[in-house]
Parts: C-alpha cells; structure tokens; sequence
C-alpha cells in the first residue's frame, strides 16, 4: 500500500491527533503484514545556557527484515532529524520531503513546556511521515536514524554539510536563488533556461498563492488563540474579584456574586483548554502546511536546477558534435581525443535528460498524493475548529445562563415586578 505524502500509518484517539490530522500513535499491526512505526516521546533538556538543548526518545517498531530487530529505543536531538532531512533532500529528486518544525530563536520560548510539546508532536509528525512513505521508508539513512547510536549520529552529523545548513531558517532562499541562475547567460547566448509547460507555470502559480493564503489564514488562528487566552486570563481575574466582593456582603447578594466568580473562574479554564485546542487542531495544522509547501517550493527549485542542466550539457553536446564532425571531416590527430570527450558528455547528457524526466514523473505522483491529503487534513482541521467553537460557545451560554435567575432574584426591579 502505498501511503501519501501526509498521512502516517497508525491509529489513535482524538484527543491523539496530529497536527495535519494524521494518526500519530504506535499502531499493533498484524504480523503477516509488513509494517514500521515510529514515536517521539520523552523530551529532556540537557547542559546549560547556550549549549542546552531538547533530547528526545525515539522508539521503533517494525517486522521489516533489514531492521536489526522489532524494536529499538534511541536518543536523538532536534539537529539528528536536521540531518535527516537533508540527507533525504539530496538523495530523493523530486519527492516532496516532510517539513520539519522551525528552531525557535527566542531563548524564553525555547525550553518552555508548550514550545517542548509542540515540536516533539511535529518531529514525531515528521518522522512518521517519512516511516509511511513508500519510498523514503526504504531510506538506508532513515535506518541509521532509526538505529545508530548516539555517537554514530554525531559522527554523521558533523560529516554533513546539506544544503540547509547555509540558511537553516530560510528555505525560501534556495528558491530565490534557482530563480535567479535559471535567467543567466547560457553558453554565451542571451536565453533564459526555463521550462514552458503552461500546466506546470500554473502549478507553481498555485503553489505561490497556497503559501500566502494558508500563510494569512494561520496568522488569524494565532490571533484567535491569543485572544481566547486573553479571554481566559480576564475572566479568572474578573472571577477572583468577584469572589472577593461578594465575601464582604452578605445574605442573597454575597452569594450570588460568589457563584458569579466561580462561574467564571470555571470559564476560564474552559476558554484556556479551547484555545489549547485551537493551537493543537488549528493554528498548527495551518503552519505546518505553510511549512509543507516550502517543501514543496523547494523541489521546484532543484526541478529547475535539474532542468537546467539538461539544458546546458544538450546545447555544450551539440557544439561538441559539431567540433567533432570538424575534425573527422579534415582528418585531425584530435578526432579520438574529441570523439572521447564528446561520449563522455554525452553519457552525462542522457543522465542529466533521466534525471529531470524522473522529477519531473515524481512530482506529478507527490503532488496528487498533497492535493488529495490536504484536501482531508484541511477538512479535519476547520471541522475541529467549527466544533470546537460551538463547543464553547454552548457552554458559555449555559454557565451565563444558569445565573440569571439568582441575580434576577437580587435585583430589586424584578422583586417589584414579582
């Protein structure tokens, strides 16, 4: 079976669910079927000021025979899944390569115990992403990751020097940076290399117009969130106060005013595990397709890389061809010298055409897989916001609602009324 770019291969209940809406859990598959599971777990901070960092427990299951058994427990730290991704980057042209989660660069929010939480949910995400896919998963570095010890991958890690590491923050960069090469001079000729597939120009269109839209609208759901928080904090406040003048009266009115305070205090809480929800359900789905789509973004990038060249080592070819032609034609003592050089580039021409060819063959496989995925995950994440939403709401209403006739009762309007 052949899994999306998006979608992991367990099962878990809801409170469980990941951050794009997939399943996270360690599933108990059947043995007869060839399966590989993987969880983060058990984040722990280690050393001291700016040498500290986050370590987490990464736990394997799986039947696949090249594994060294059906379970393994290893340490890694946020740069090992760094060099994961890199190193798949590299090595698989053309399928779009999870996206990790950002470093923090602020030092108040790096070891905070939300920040902690929410990157060990997207490193688990991201792992499980590439465990599920029917291509990475066979990945020989993914084994590694999986398996080596820790001074084995710290050995590795400083051997790399990936195409991220220049800017580790800024993925956008590398595409500038191919939009800019693919609009030189080529061969001396004023030619600009790009590709003039008018359906691929509207993907790309999409791609750029996805990010800015998914972009904005995770920027509100951050809002959102803050504002239920704040809500939250107003309303424990509010109740506090309540409860306090409500103790300096007495009889009916000390009463009333007290329940009113404990009211409140319990929306509160209410309003501060909604907007945990928001965070989890919401807001964190919507950034990390932003995320996702920089991924993709970024093999756009080597497509063009990918085709460009293609485009050089066709044209250099034909000028060789031509030379050699030349040199046959008047009999020089260069022809075996010209006719090696000329076999030689064009060898590295027909890799160059498979290279681009099975790109361009995986992308269009990886974005039906992100199309139709995004189309489930974004589902699951406004209808998880709509519930959530009415959830609270609901009871908003009905904790207000239930007061009304304890403070009608100390009104003295209504006892005229009455």
């Amino acid at each position: 079976m052949q899994h999306s770019f998006f979608n992991t291969s367990h099962t878990m209940n809801p409170s469980q669910r990941s951050l794009s809406g997939s399943s996270q859990s360690p599933r108990s598959p059947s043995s007869s079927q060839p399966f590989l599971s993987v969880s983060v777990t058990d984040p722990v901070k280690l050393g001291n000021g700016v040498q500290a960092y986050i370590s987490y427990r990464v736990i394997t299951k799986t039947n696949f025979p090249e594994y060294q058994g059906p379970e393994k427990i290893v340490i890694r730290r946020y740069s090992d899944f760094v060099w994961l991704r890199d190193r798949l980057f590299e090595k698989y042209k053309g399928i779009f390569i999870p996206p990790l989660p950002e470093k923090s660069a602020v030092e108040k929010f790096r070891f905070s115990a939300e920040f902690i939480e929410m990157r060990r949910l997207a490193l688990d995400i991201f792992v499980n992403r590439i465990a599920s896919h029917h291509e990475l998963q066979q990945s020989e570095d993914l084994r590694l990751f999986l398996q080596a010890e820790e001074e084995t991958m710290e050995r590795l890690r400083s051997h790399e020097n990936g195409i991220f590491k220049k800017k580790p923050s800024d993925f956008m960069q590398i595409f500038k940076d191919v939009q800019s090469k693919v609009s030189d001079v080529v061969l001396g000729k004023e030619k600009p290399v790009e590709e003039s597939d008018l359906e691929y120009e509207k993907l790309k269109n999409y791609i750029f117009e996805l990010e800015n839209h998914l972009a904005e609208a995770q920027k509100h759901a951050y809002r959102l969130v803050k504002r239920h928080r704040e809500l939250g904090q107003s309303l424990s406040d509010f109740g506090k106060a309540v409860k306090l003048l409500g103790a300096t009266e007495g009889n009916t009115l000390g009463k009333a005013f007290s329940e009113l305070g404990m009211k409140s205090e319990a929306l509160s809480v209410k309003l501060q595990n909604e907007a945990q929800q928001l965070l989890i359900n919401f807001e964190e789905p919507l950034k990390d397709y932003v995320r996702a789509v920089q991924s993709i973004k970024a093999t756009i990038a080597e497509r063009a890389i990918a085709f460009r060249r293609h485009c050089e080592l066709s044209e250099t070819m034909k000028l060789k061809e031509i030379n050699l032609d030349k040199l046959m034609l008047i009999r020089s003592d260069k022809v075996g010298e010209a006719e090696y050089e000329y076999n030689q580039l064009k060898a590295e021409s027909e890799q160059a055409t498979k290279t681009f060819e099975m790109i361009v063959r995986l992308m269009n496989e990886e974005i039906g897989r992100f199309q139709e995925q995004k189309t489930i995950d974004m589902g699951i994440a406004f209808h998880e916001f709509a519930k959530g939403q009415a959830r609270l709401a609901n009871g908003i209403a009905d904790a207000w609602r239930s007061l009304i006739p304890k403070l009608e009762a100390c009104s003295p309007s209504h006892r005229i009324n009455q």
